[in-house]
């Protein structure tokens, strides 16, 4: 039997162990008597999850327990394993498209509503935005030095969304983070370098400065959404 599927499809195969169908697929109730039941259960609950987490929300469970027992029986497909391939790689062209157009329409309603957030929020007088659009607030204004964009600095800070969702905090962790400031989003390669050691500053930074349309994976941060931190300028390394 040829590996022709695509790596999360090879990755969580070993589910084929408990595809005997002696019990009722239609049932999500668990029969955990032994070691081997759990096992099962745990190949079942984790494919599963990572089938969900890469889009695929409907599977007839029949026919795929059937191609799994098929395959470790290792008996004749009922579909040609060229063709399954192909199969499988429109599945996830389509789906990647369809999670594309979808992730364009909500990052055009983030920026449409980051907008006017930015708009209302220039018109405070304690607010001061620079020529790229990056907006800022002076919480407590150091006397230390000033960093350039090649320098490492050590800050403490905590970012938020506009729903006010602490997304990122170094508070929250206990401890301040070191970095190169050129290395980091342009909003805040731009932003830390207004600072003086000591100094604490809010940012609003538009998405054009932040992650644009392409939030780091895993994160709750939406495509094109204003981020907004705190940030402590600690020292200069």
């Amino acid at each position: 039997m040829k590996n022709l599927f695509l790596p999360i499809i090879i990755s969580i195969s070993l589910i084929g162990l408990l595809a005997s169908c002696d019990n009722s697929i239609e049932s999500s109730e668990a029969n955990l008597e032994n070691q081997l039941d759990s096992l099962s259960y745990s190949f079942g609950y984790l494919q599963g999850g990572s089938l969900f987490n890469e889009g695929i929300e409907e599977v007839d469970v029949k026919n795929y327990l059937a191609g799994l027992n098929t395959a470790f029986k290792d008996e004749e497909s009922a579909i040609d394993e060229g063709a399954m391939q192909q199969l499988i790689q429109t599945f996830f062209a389509d789906l990647q498209t369809q999670q594309m157009q979808r992730q364009a329409e909500e990052a055009d309603l983030n920026i449409a509503q980051g907008n006017a957030f930015l708009e209302e929020n220039a018109l405070n007088s304690d607010v001061t935005e620079t020529e790229s659009g990056l907006q800022y607030r002076v919480l407590e204004e150091g006397s230390g030095a000033r960093p350039s964009a090649t320098d490492e600095v050590e800050v403490h800070y905590e970012g938020s969304l506009l729903s006010e969702e602490v997304f990122d905090s170094s508070y929250e962790r206990g401890e301040p983070i070191v970095f190169p400031l050129n290395q980091v989003i342009p909003g805040w390669t731009e932003g830390v370098q207004l600072m003086n050691v000591g100094s604490k500053y809010q940012f609003f930074i538009p998405a054009e400065l932040a992650y644009g349309n392409n939030p780091p994976p895993g994160s709750i941060i939406p495509p094109g959404a204003v981020l907004i931190f705190e940030v402590e300028l600690l020292d200069i390394k």
